[in-house]
C-alpha cells in the first residue's frame, strides 16, 4: 500500500503543470508524510495528503492575487497570466 501511496504522489508530480496543480502535489505530498508520521497508518497519510493539498491550493491562491488561469481554446492548455480587465 506504502508503493502505491509513492507512485501515486509522483505520477502527481509529473503531472502537475500548472502553478496550482504544483501547489497542491507539495502539498499532498507534505500532508500525507505528516499524515503517515504523526498517526503511522494509511488512513493518517491519505487524510494528510487531502487537507495538504487543499490547504496549498487555497494558500497559492491567496498569495497570487492578480493572477488568473485561462485556457487555449485551439491546444486546450492552461496557462497562468494576469487577470483581464473588467
Amino acid at each position: 500500500m506504502k508503493n502505491a501511496i509513492v507512485g501515486l504522489v509522483l505520477v502527481l508530480g509529473v503531472a502537475g503543470c500548472s502553478t496550482v496543480e504544483r501547489d497542491a502535489t507539495l502539498g499532498a505530498a507534505a500532508g500525507g508524510a505528516i499524515g503517515a508520521i504523526t498517526t503511522g497508518r494509511v488512513g493518517g497519510a491519505l487524510a494528510g495528503a487531502a487537507i495538504g493539498a487543499g490547504a496549498a491550493v487555497l494558500i497559492g491562491q491567496a498569495t497570487r492575487k492578480g493572477y488568473c488561469i485561462y485556457r487555449d481554446p485551439r491546444t486546450l492548455k492552461t496557462y497562468e497570466a494576469r487577470c483581464r480587465a473588467g
